[in-house]
C-alpha cells in the first residue's frame, strides 16, 4: 500500500500542543506520513523533535530573500513577518508539490495563521490539490481567505488555544477529512500516471453564467453534449470569485477555450459593486491565446447587498431588489460606455485575435434587459455595443451582432457552432 503524505504547518511558537495533537491524529491513519513545518513569526523558536522544518530554515528557502536572516526578521513588524514568512513558505510548498512529495496540506490556528496559511495555499498550489485550514475565523466573511482557490475551511468553534474535548473533536475530524482528500488525490495521480489522463482527450471549455443568463448557458451545454464533440464544460458563477477562478484556471492551463457569456463582473469593478473580479478580468484568455467568445451578459446590472447598503450616490438610481440580500442597479449609458472601453482595452491585447470573437445580443443582454423587462434600456445597451464595435474595428477580433436576446435559442446555438469551429472539432 502506498504512503499518503500530508504537509502540516502552523505557528508552533503559539500553537504547538494543538498542532502536535493534529499531527498525532493524522498519523493514526494507516500509511500516512506527515511533514510538520513551523512558520512561527514570534521571537522564540520552539524546540520539538516532531518538527521537521523550523521557521529559521524556512526563511532561507526563497532564493531572492535568503538575505533576511533570523535576526533581521525578528526586527520586522508582525505584519511584515507574516508576509515574509508566507513568501518563503510558498517556495517550500511549491517545491514539495512539484516534486510530488505531498498529497495534501493542512493548517490550524487563529487569524494570523489563517492569513499566512491561506496565502500560501492560494498562491503555491493549483486548483484540485487538497487544502484545509482549521480556523477561528472560518465562520464569517471567508471571501478574502478563500479567494478563487478551493480551500476547505473548518470552523474551530473554540479558540485554538488549549486542548479541550470540543477542539479535539474538531481536529480529529479535520485529520480524517484531509487524509481522505489526500488519499483520493494520490489515487488520482496514480491512475493518471498509469493510464494517462482521459479528461485531457476532451476540450475543456469554461462558460460564465449568472441567474439572468442561465437559459443561454443551459442551452449551450445541451447543444455541446448533443453534438457528441469531445468537450467538457466548466461553468463559473459570475460572482466575482467565479470570474477570478476561471481566470486562474486558464493561467494554470486548465481550460482550452472560453465562452465568456456573462461579463457582469466588469460592471461591479467599475461601479464599486459587491461582485467585482478586479482589474485583471479578461486578461487570462487574451494572454493564453485560446479560443475565446466574449458576450455582454448581465452588463445591465451592478450588484449590491441589501437595499440599505447601496451607496448614497446610487440611492436615486433604478434599483431592483433581487432578494432580501441582493439589490441590483441598472447601469446607465455612461457606465455602459466604460464597460465597453474595458472590454476593448483587454481584447486588443489578445495574442491571437483570430480566435477571439465578441457576440452582441441586440435584443437584450440579460433576462431583465429584454423587451418589457425591468432593466430594458436600449440606449445604454446600444452605447456599450457601439464602443465595443468601434474600438475593436481594426483589432482582428471578429464582432458578431445578432438581433436576438442573450437567452434566445438562436443566440445560444450560434455561439455553440462558432466555438466548435474555433476548436476545429
Amino acid at each position: 500500500m502506498q504512503t499518503t503524505k500530508v504537509l502540516l504547518f502552523g505557528t508552533c511558537d503559539t500553537k504547538l500542543p494543538e498542532l502536535l495533537y493534529l499531527r498525532d491524529q493524522l498519523l493514526a491513519h494507516r500509511n500516512t506520513q506527515i511533514l510538520l513545518v513551523d512558520v512561527s513569526v514570534g521571537n522564540e523558536t520552539p524546540n520539538d523533535q516532531a518538527i521537521d522544518i523550523y521557521s529559521h530554515d524556512v526563511l532561507l528557502l526563497h532564493p531572492k530573500q535568503a538575505g533576511v536572516k533570523n535576526e533581521t526578521f525578528c526586527r520586522l513588524s508582525r505584519s511584515q513577518r507574516i508576509n515574509h514568512m508566507a513568501l518563503c513558505m510558498k517556495e517550500l510548498v511549491s517545491q514539495r508539490h512539484r516534486s510530488g512529495e505531498i498529497h495534501a496540506t493542512i493548517s490550524a490556528g487563529g487569524s494570523g495563521n489563517t492569513s499566512l496559511a491561506a496565502e500560501v495555499m492560494r498562491e503555491a498550489l493549483p486548483l484540485g490539490f487538497p487544502k484545509l485550514i482549521v480556523s477561528t475565523i472560518a465562520s464569517g466573511d471567508t471571501g478574502p481567505i478563500v479567494g478563487e482557490a478551493d480551500i476547505t475551511l473548518m470552523y474551530s468553534v473554540v479558540d485554538v488555544a488549549g486542548l479541550n474535548a470540543l477542539l479535539r473533536s474538531v481536529l480529529e475530524n479535520a485529520a480524517g477529512a484531509v487524509v481522505g482528500m489526500a488519499e483520493s488525490y494520490r489515487r488520482r495521480l496514480s491512475t493518471q500516471s498509469a493510464h494517462g489522463d482521459s479528461t485531457l482527450e476532451k476540450k475543456r471549455v469554461g462558460i460564465t453564467m449568472f441567474g439572468v443568463t442561465t437559459p443561454a448557458v443551459n442551452k449551450i451545454q445541451k447543444l455541446l453534449q448533443e453534438s457528441n464533440r469531445p468537450v467538457e464544460v466548466f461553468v463559473f458563477h459570475a460572482t466575482g470569485h467565479g470570474g477570478k477562478a476561471m481566470e486562474r484556471l486558464i493561467r494554470e492551463g486548465g481550460l482550452d477555450a472560453v465562452i465568456d457569456l456573462t461579463t457582469t463582473e466588469i460592471c461591479d469593478y467599475i461601479c464599486g459593486g459587491s461582485m467585482s473580479a478586479g482589474p485583471t478580468r479578461l486578461d487570462a484568455a487574451a494572454s493564453a491565446g485560446i479560443p475565446c467568445i466574449v458576450s455582454l451578459g448581465a452588463t445591465d446590472m451592478v450588484n449590491f447587498g441589501p437595499k440599505s447598503t447601496v451607496p448614497e450616490r446610487y440611492q436615486a438610481r433604478q434599483l431592483y431588489e433581487h432578494n432580501p440580500m441582493i439589490t441590483l442597479m441598472r447601469t446607465d449609458k455612461a457606465e455602459c460606455e466604460q464597460v465597453g472601453a474595458f472590454i476593448v482595452n483587454k481584447l486588443k491585447q489578445a495574442t491571437r485575435p483570430d480566435v477571439v470573437q465578441v457576440w452582441i445580443p441586440e435584443g437584450g443582454v440579460s433576462a431583465m434587459a429584454s423587451p418589457n423587462g425591468p432593466f430594458q434600456d436600449q440606449e445604454a445597451d446600444n452605447a456599450l455595443a457601439r464602443i465595443v464595435e468601434t474600438g475593436l474595428s481594426d483589432s482582428g477580433v471578429e464582432i458578431v451582432k445578432k438581433p436576438y436576446a442573450i437567452n434566445d435559442e438562436e443566440f445560444a446555438s450560434g455561439i455553440t457552432a462558432a466555438l466548435i469551429k474555433l476548436l476545429g472539432l
